[in-house]
């Protein structure tokens, strides 16, 4: 195993699955699609964050840590699943969210409460100001914070997707399959690396690609192959990337992080009513929206294999409940 030399803590439910999504194959007439669950990795209904928790707890608890700090969106899937670990593992959890409170509290956000974290509102702040604010308080009264990064997505939370290659292919080998093409959402860039150095350090031949969900191109393509060859060091493995190794797509990108439109809403519903599978607004279906658009636009042959590495998230779905409906809504 590539990263068999890392502590790690066992808080995640793996392998996950790899299932077949034979009716939407069958609708779409082709490529043949599978699907990564990592939606079904736990923690307060899992997601790909949980991997990368598993090496950042370790380290974590080896600088005898007491509190969790991370940042996020107030729908974060990442600062809900570093809230539920922190509560499994016995750890305060102090939660930077972005803006305001809001007038509500629904979704991932009251998952957080229920977890027990304590939750900052970075108002007007930037969130790396509110959240060094919220580590130097948390000083003051005597704890020892950890701070988890922005989305668990640094070298060492990378190489918990360098582990999810390495279980992929493992499962692969098992059931004699072989995909063309893995295909995920893309924001701060810690899951793409670990999968881009996974695949080079496994000799994994097919194509890796990003959908971004923020990030223009060529500003995400730079910052994962940054990442991705400071995992590679950390791991001890002699590879390099640049910006032209990794492959990202950001056409689908509309109006921004959390903007909510017709792509995502066909996602949504699509995979859901033929599938039974929950996608969510922010990633999955923004991700799934650009897959189901390339493969309409030819992107794909029709006899190829095309795995979509489902990251998680649906909680967020309670949080975003009218955008998500569209119209429906008015009915």
């Amino acid at each position: 195993m590539v990263t068999y030399t890392l502590k790690r803590v066992s808080i995640a439910h793996l392998p996950t699955p790899l299932e077949p999504l034979a009716r939407l194959s069958q609708r779409l007439g082709g490529p043949e699609l599978w699907v990564k669950r990592d939606d079904q990795t736990g923690l307060a209904t899992g997601g790909n964050k949980t991997r990368k928790l598993e090496f950042l707890l370790a380290d974590a608890l080896a600088n005898g840590a007491d509190t969790l700090l991370t940042c996020g969106a107030a729908q974060s899937n990442h600062a809900r699943q570093t809230a539920a670990a922190a509560a499994k593992l016995g750890l305060k959890a102090v939660l930077v969210l972005r803006g305001e409170a809001p007038p509500g509290v629904q979704g991932n956000l009251l998952l957080d409460l229920l977890l027990g974290a304590e939750i900052v509102w970075a108002g007007d702040r930037p969130l790396p100001d509110a959240l060094e604010s919220a580590a130097a308080a948390c000083h003051r009264r005597g704890d020892t914070p950890y701070v988890v990064p922005y989305g668990g997505s640094n070298p060492v939370g990378a190489s918990g997707y360098v582990a999810a290659m390495e279980e992929l292919l493992a499962q692969c080998a098992q059931q004699e399959l072989h995909f063309d093409h893995i295909v995920f959402a893309s924001s701060s860039g810690g899951t793409q690396a670990g999968l881009a150095v996974g695949a080079r350090a496994l000799g994994y031949t097919g194509r890796v690609l990003g959908i971004s969900v923020d990030m223009p191109g060529a500003s995400l393509r730079a910052s994962v192959a940054e990442l991705a060859t400071a995992t590679a060091v950390r791991l001890g493995l002699d590879l390099t990337f640049a910006a032209a190794d990794i492959d990202v797509n950001d056409d689908y990108v509309g109006g921004g992080y959390a903007a909510i439109s017709e792509l995502e809403r066909e996602a949504i519903r699509t995979v859901a009513q033929t599938e039974g599978l929950l996608l969510d607004p922010v990633y999955t279906g923004r991700a799934f929206g650009g897959l189901l658009d390339l493969i309409r636009c030819g992107a794909f042959a029709p006899d190829e294999r095309v795995l979509f590495w489902h990251t998680g998230g649906s909680a967020g779905l309670f949080g975003y409940a009218e955008a998500v409906l569209g119209s429906a809504w008015a009915r």
